[in-house]
């Protein structure tokens, strides 16, 4: 046997040796040497002590904790020094600096106009620095628009952080020549929107974007087809909360209206039909059989459907419920 297979054996029998040292260390940290009792730490005193007999098995324990104490959350935030997590929302993902506006030092006091025209150039060169070529200003107003549509149709976050991957991949893919910025991201919000089973109407996110419903639609197909996105046919009961909350309608209403497209489900009329129409009838349908005070102009208003849809998918509705339609 040569002296190499000899030192590599040995080797390995010392770091097999270590190896059980090192478990048996934790082993024992994980139980009371005295009474194999439950060992707690003990975050006041910077000890670990049994949970049962009380010996002190480690002391002078180093706080990893913050040095300052807070009371409730609000004096958490002010007191922390850490930024905001990373988010998809921003082009840079919210990892770089932003110079304030405010021409303030950091006692308040107002900048002469000497450093006043240091700091507007400082924000001129960061904001250059910011967006270093033409995908991240390209990304950067996409991001802009896709925020500025979600929070005029008031959806969640969640929503918009999805809608942002969407526009991200969509970057990534080559999809966007012969597009435009806004059109890919619109898209990207209304499926999002739809994905996350809080839909809105076509018509409602042509009325916030800036480009018309016809381009949003041919859009939205090619994007999903091209990123393969698992986007499920919108459900007429997701619409029911909004637009019984919008026409102050009462909880049984609204239970009343969720019924009643369940029913038209089983009866299979929902089928080929707008969900935006069923959803609005629904509950038009609703207030009337609990009594409620409502007209077809104020539900067509809130879901933006036409009269007509509402009459017609009315009907239909308490037909297959089996009542008489008023």
């Amino acid at each position: 046997m040569t002296d190499s297979s000899i030192r590599t054996r040995s080797d390995e029998r010392g770091q097999t040796t270590a190896e059980q040292e090192s478990s048996e260390r934790t082993d024992e940290l994980e139980a009371c040497p005295e009474c194999d009792g439950r060992l707690v730490s003990d975050a006041e005193h910077a000890e670990t002590v049994c949970e049962d007999c009380g010996l002190v098995v480690e002391e002078d324990e180093i706080d990893r904790g913050p040095e300052w104490r807070a009371f409730d959350a609000a004096e958490k935030d002010e007191k922390s020094r850490v930024g905001a997590p990373t988010t998809n929302m921003m082009h840079d993902q919210g990892l770089s600096t932003n110079i304030g506006w405010q021409d303030k030092d950091a006692y308040g006091k107002a900048l002469s106009s000497r450093q006043r025209q240091k700091m507007q150039r400082l924000r001129t060169w960061n904001e250059r620095f910011r967006t270093r070529d033409s995908k991240e200003r390209n990304l950067k107003q996409a991001l802009g628009e896709i925020d500025r549509m979600a929070s005029a149709l008031g959806l969640p976050e969640n929503v918009r952080e999805t809608a942002s991957v969407i526009y991200r991949r969509a970057l990534e893919e080559d999809l966007l020549p012969g597009r435009s910025i806004e059109g890919v991201a619109t898209s990207a919000l209304y499926a999002a929107a739809r994905q996350a089973g809080t839909p809105r109407s076509l018509d409602e996110i042509s009325a916030v974007s800036r480009v018309e419903k016809d381009e949003i639609a041919r859009t939205y197909r090619y994007v999903v087809r091209e990123l393969g996105l698992e986007v499920q046919p919108a459900d007429p009961e997701s619409y029911v909360p909004r637009f019984a909350s919008d026409l102050e309608l009462s909880d049984e209403t609204e239970r009343r209206a969720r019924q009643l497209l369940k029913t038209a489900k089983e009866s299979g009329i929902h089928s080929g039909k707008s969900p935006v129409g069923l959803a609005a009838a629904a509950v038009y349908a609703a207030a009337l059989l609990t009594n409620e005070k409502v007209t077809q102009n104020e539900v067509s208003e809130v879901a933006s459907i036409s009269e007509v849809t509402i009459r017609n998918r009315y009907h239909e509705l308490l037909e297959a419920e089996g009542g008489v339609p008023a």
